[in-house]
């Protein structure tokens, strides 16, 4: 079965979909995270671990500033904003 391509234009390239399965690191930039307990706060654990990542084969990096846990609180814009 052939899959269809796609190519998703970015800023500085693009990335081809359909050719094979994209794998996404997730990355919880936020002091509540249930995954790693707020492990990455600090921008160099963060920036680590994003390289970490990438060395283990992810495409593609979701990096959240603000929780979407169960009873979380929301946080501003500005505050999401200086976390990512």
């Amino acid at each position: 079965m052939t899959r269809k391509r796609f190519e998703w234009k970015l800023r500085s390239r693009s990335l081809t979909l359909g050719d094979r399965t994209l794998v996404m690191g997730i990355l919880n930039i936020t002091p509540d995270s249930f995954a790693d307990g707020g492990r990455y706060l600090d921008p160099a654990a963060a920036e680590a671990a994003a390289i970490q990542m990438e060395a283990e084969g992810a495409d593609l990096l979701d990096v959240g500033g603000e929780s979407t846990r169960p009873g979380s609180e929301e946080i501003s814009a500005e505050e999401e904003i200086r976390r990512v």
